[in-house]
């Protein structure tokens, strides 16, 4: 399947009828919905680096071109940094609140002073901040150290509590500490790390700019960074082509509005020029079969190769054992597909891999990236201008968090440097991941779980059980700046709620790294505050000096300021921290260009080819794949009940025309999905989907999900499934 337009289909009249996102009555809502605070937004945005996706601003700039950096994305969660206290009275009796939607929990507003509830009680009491910190201290002391966990989410999340979070769960003794990175892109970070030394983008966005190929696999950068169709705009003027190798075509990928470009905003820009269809996880066999076609007819850079890698025999040989008939039957794509990508390819001088958790989010998810790799590198497309491997976030703290530490792994190196920057011994069993906590949990194998942010009910798969593994924890500790359902689960003992600051009332302010591993200042903005809520790094500093008194004077910090004097010590990527303190303080770790010098972070300097081969995990016949999509929404923060790109509502099923005349159902009709799991019923919503697949909306659809399916490398979930379809007889009204 291909789609080209010509490359200037830019600007065309539009179609009355045409979906169409209305960007600046958006705005207009925006600013309405948050009239009371109008002054302060405003300082935030001027002042402030975004807390949506990782893109990364000063105030209204960014560093890839000129003009205003803004979009919906940050515009919709100001609510969160101006929304007034919440009534603590509400909280008394928590039966009041059931059945409400997260969306009406964070309209009730801001967390705004600490809050204990034990079991028996109806619900929540106001505490004072001693006794909130004495009470958590007590049964954290209590419990053994393998038994406490500590979860991070990237709500906003500035570096200096990532830091501080680890430092106080290792002083605290457990190393089951990690963030949300792990539900997103660990399966990049572990692949990168092996095949190149870092676990980040090797490139910068100006990089877009110029490029001859920018290819998009398992991503949707108009939903979920939409700023990034404003600089896939200026490529497109330059000449870069688009591909999409996906197996739904984003609408916003075919077609898009820039609000800030008057002819965009007004027709629309067409963007992609070729739609590669594979199944969802057919993209490692998709790689395997461009880069078996890239060596067999020698489309690759053989002086890079030389000069710069190791083991391209070894993957060479792997992919040319494997026969076309297995690469087909499990990319779901034609050899004539993979070797017109292949094409593409070997037409472009240079080019850049952007993915995401289309990728990433299988049981197989480090092997895909593995093999996404071998196909850069065999173009040599790492270290140069213009080109690059980016696997771009959509929050704006995940970068930093794995990256400062807050992991449950470390290597050797960081271990060592850690003990003799932090002056103690750092527990020495193995840390748990996110999901592996709350498996843990389900076993009733945690005492004491620490959550900042977050809501593992609509994070995971297989909700009722991360329901169920919560409520088996003694002692719950969330963190946060708002109500959420995880919150309200019953205790089984005790249940803490430590109201915490934004990014922007974080004292002293704080610092994120962007997608590009930018290292950006953010200053805290002036204006009302919520109670008496404190920044994270604050609390856990006050906890861990109660649960070890004898070490109070290692894990209390001052200020903001003094952590990144000792991040600039500990984590050696990140030496220059330190001298970040204003508005517009800022640097790259790496350059702007990760191995430049043909050097890679590998012990022997040189990059990595993976002999990766594809598992056979076709569906049987007669069923579906069926992947989780993002709609309005930032992570599980549901927007807006309609997509404004794609006109779905959160029930629909996406699926194509084909499958539809094959089921003998129409577009509308319910139908029931099933899984070896739970069954979900939406629905069908016909569009340009793969035949075979199936999208339904997250985390609605997580009912379908496996718990078990899980990376082994990087430990994190599956978000897909396969599943049976059938039709639902309509109740009669």
């Amino acid at each position: 399947m291909g789609w080209k337009p010509s490359l200037w289909a830019s600007v065309i009249p539009l179609d009355p009828t045409e979906r169409k996102p209305n960007h600046y009555a958006e705005m207009l809502r925006v600013a309405w919905e948050n009239r009371d605070q109008l002054p302060f937004a405003w300082r935030i945005l001027k002042h402030g680096v975004c807390d949506g996706c990782a893109l990364g601003t000063t105030g209204l700039r960014d560093w890839t071109m000129d003009g205003v950096h803004l979009c919906m994305v940050r515009l919709e969660l100001m609510r969160l940094n101006t929304a007034p206290a919440l009534d603590p009275d509400r909280l008394k009796d928590v039966s009041s609140l059931s059945g409400m939607s997260s969306q009406d929990l964070r309209a009730l507003g801001r967390l705004p002073e600490p809050m204990i509830w034990r079991k028996g009680e109806k619900g929540f009491r106001l505490v004072s901040w001693a006794e909130a910190y004495a009470g958590a201290a007590e049964k954290i002391r209590l419990t053994i150290p393998d038994r406490l966990a500590v979860y991070v989410t990237s709500r906003g999340m500035i570096n200096e509590h990532y830091y501080a979070a680890q430092k106080a769960a290792r002083i605290m003794g457990t190393n089951h500490v990690d963030n949300s990175a792990r539900l997103c892109h660990s399966a990049s970070t572990v692949a990168m790390k092996r095949a190149l030394g870092y676990g980040a983008s090797t490139c910068s966005y100006r990089d877009w700019i110029g490029t001859d190929l920018i290819v998009f696999f398992g991503s949707n950068t108009p939903s979920n960074q939409p700023v990034t169709m404003k600089y896939l705009y200026y490529a497109r003027k330059a000449g870069t082509k688009v591909a999409v190798v996906n197996p739904y075509f984003e609408p916003g990928l075919q077609r898009y509005w820039v609000p800030s470009v008057t002819e965009s905003a007004l027709f629309g820009t067409k963007f992609a020029d070729e739609w590669f269809a594979v199944d969802t996880g057919g993209d490692l066999p998709f790689f395997n079969g461009v880069f078996k076609i890239l060596v067999s007819e020698g489309w690759v850079d053989h002086d890079f190769i030389s000069r710069h890698t190791v083991g391209f025999e070894e993957a060479k040989a792997n992919v040319e054992k494997q026969d076309w008939d297995l690469l087909e039957r499990e990319s779901g794509a034609t050899r004539q597909g993979m070797r017109r990508f292949a094409e593409m390819l070997r037409d472009a001088r240079n080019g850049i891999f952007v993915w995401s958790m289309g990728l990433t989010q299988h049981a197989h998810g480090v092997e895909t990236i593995e093999a996404l790799i071998n196909v850069g590198l065999a173009r040599g497309w790492v270290g140069r201008e213009k080109a690059g491997l980016m696997p771009i976030r959509g929050h704006s703290g995940v970068q930093g968090g794995t990256e400062v530490g807050c992991a449950p792994g470390l290597d050797e190196n960081q271990w060592r440097r850690l003990e003799e920057v932090w002056g103690f011994k750092l527990p020495t069993f193995q840390g748990l991941s996110a999901a592996e906590m709350v498996a843990a949990a389900y076993r009733g194998g945690i005492d004491v779980f620490w959550m900042v942010g977050g809501n593992f009910l609509e994070t995971l798969p297989d909700p009722p059980a991360a329901a169920q593994a919560l409520e088996n924890v003694s002692t719950r500790i969330h963190q946060d700046v708002v109500l959420s359902s995880m919150m309200l689960l019953p205790p089984k003992d005790t249940v803490t709620l430590f109201p915490a600051t934004t990014r922007y009332e974080s004292l002293g302010g704080g610092t994120e790294t962007s997608t590009e591993r930018r290292i950006i200042f953010s200053p805290e903005i002036p204006g009302r505050r919520i109670g008496s809520a404190k920044p994270e790094w604050e609390v856990f500093g006050e906890v861990a000096a109660r649960v070890r008194p004898e070490l109070a004077d290692k894990i209390r910090f001052t200020s903001p300021q003094q952590i990144r004097d000792e991040i600039g010590k500990a984590i050696p990527l990140y030496a220059g921290i330190e001298g970040l303190s204003r508005e517009g303080d800022n640097f790259q770790w790496g350059g702007s260009r990760l191995f430049a010098d043909g050097k890679f972070a590998t012990p022997d300097c040189r990059a990595l080819f993976s002999a990766v081969t594809p598992k056979e995990r076709r569906a049987p016949k007669g069923m579906f794949y069926v992947s989780t999509r993002r709609g309005k929404q930032f992570n599980s923060m549901v927007q807006r009940a309609i997509d404004p790109l794609t006109g779905a509502s959160r029930d629909n099923i996406l699926i194509s025309r084909e499958d539809v005349e094959r089921l003998g159902i129409a577009d509308g009709d319910l139908i029931r999905l099933s899984s070896n799991v739970g069954s979900y019923c939406g629905r069908a919503r016909i569009d340009e989907m793969k035949p075979g697949n199936l999208e339904v909306h997250w985390p609605e659809g997580s009912c379908l999900l496996s718990r078990e399916e899980i990376d082994i490398a990087s430990r994190e979930p599956d978000y897909n499934a396969i599943v049976r379809v059938e039709k639902v007889a309509e109740e009669p009204h």
